[in-house]
């Protein structure tokens, strides 16, 4: 296995993701999905030439290899039976062992010109009768299954395609039809689109279905220009050279990212941080409920990255500016709230919240 430091996709070096200037925002967005993908997709909304998609196929780059089931077209986790395909399931219960393979983390590119089909995938009525999944012909949503998944300018993909993107996220399978047939396999990737306002919109319905998002633009400081230029000029004249330079960066956020998926499960958030959360999204008048557990996933994930078992309020205000910056707000009437709408609704929720608990503390 080729040192992880200095792997190239697809033969060509890519720039690592520690060098990346500025963009705190969307670094730290990024590595909370690799660290927990269950938070859901995010939106990446911004300009072109603000190095979106050069940093999402860095962070794919930075991420270690999987482990899969050799030949698995779904990339199965042979550690994870509940989670496999139909064909690896059946062979663990004969008692076949599975061949296993160390697979590198891709970034999945979703052409705008995709099909419906190309994305979930295709059945064979009469095969299938005969053969079982044999007949089914993976679509994107099979190759994307543990790994990443790209979508850039998803405002200009068709709505039913992007509504089954984004019901596979959410499942974490992904379901085919056809003439009463169904098969299901699993689908569960790191979801990233990308889009330019200037381009068009989602539809509100399908924007508040991914789950955080990031706003960027054109870095304005002159010394943080002046270093992205240096740094890319660098990279252009010696890339191996310059991922050497950053090996020693890479492989410490790569073990913390680790160590945080360790330590995730063991995350606890108390009731009165729950209770500020329900109070911020409720006098935001944000719709639905789903904002409210992404708050507390995402912070759950914050606390896990900081190497904590434990959630504070500060991971609460951080979870929610990446949570709430796209949601629809009174059914669609209200503007998203602003990070210092945010800010301050956040402040009063915490007081409201301690004067409750202190109450019911004292009763």
């Amino acid at each position: 296995m080729k040192t992880i430091g200095i792997e190239e996709e697809h033969g060509r070096p890519v720039l690592p993701f520690t060098a990346f200037v500025g963009q705190d925002d969307l670094k730290l967005a990024l590595i909370l999905l690799a660290i927990n993908p269950r938070i859901g997709g995010l939106l990446i909304m911004g300009e072109k030439g603000t190095g979106k998609s050069a940093i999402v196929r860095a962070l794919a780059d930075l991420l270690p290899p999987i482990k899969v089931v050799k030949g698995c077209p779904f990339n199965d986790d042979p550690d994870d039976p509940v989670n496999m395909c139909d064909i690896c399931r059946e062979k663990i219960k004969s008692g076949e062992k599975l061949e296993t393979e160390y697979k590198r983390m891709e970034v999945i590119t979703l052409p705008l010109s995709a099909s419906i089909d190309a994305v979930v995938g295709t059945i064979d009525i009469e095969k299938v009768l005969r053969e079982g999944l044999k007949a089914f012909q993976p679509g994107i949503l099979a190759r994307a299954n543990r790994q990443i998944l790209y979508i850039d300018e998803v405002n200009l993909l068709p709505d039913h395609i992007v509504d089954a993107i984004l019901d596979a996220a959410a499942l974490g399978w992904n379901y085919v039809e056809r003439e009463g047939v169904s098969i299901a396999h699993p689908s569960r990737f790191i979801l990233i689109g990308t889009m330019n306002p200037e381009e068009g919109e989602l539809r509100p319905q399908l924007l508040d279905r991914f789950s955080l998002s990031v706003r960027v633009e054109s870095i304005k400081d002159e010394k943080l220009r002046v270093e992205i230029i240096r740094r890319n000029l660098e990279f252009l004249e010696d890339p191996i050279g310059f991922r050497r330079k950053w090996e020693e960066e890479q492989r410490k956020l790569r073990e913390r990212i680790l160590r945080a998926k360790e330590i995730l499960p063991k995350v606890r958030i108390g009731e009165e941080l729950l209770y500020i959360i329900a109070e911020l999204c409720n006098s935001l008048r944000v719709d639905g409920h789903r904002p409210d557990i992404v708050i507390a996933m995402t912070a759950k994930t914050i606390a896990a990255y900081n190497g904590r078992d434990h959630v504070i309020e500060e991971d609460i205000l951080e979870a929610a500016k990446l949570a709430l910056g796209h949601r629809t707000r009174e059914k669609g009437l209200l503007e998203p709230a602003s990070y210092k709408e945010i800010k301050e609704a956040f402040g009063k929720a915490v007081k409201k919240a301690r004067k409750f608990f202190r109450k019911s503390g004292e009763g």
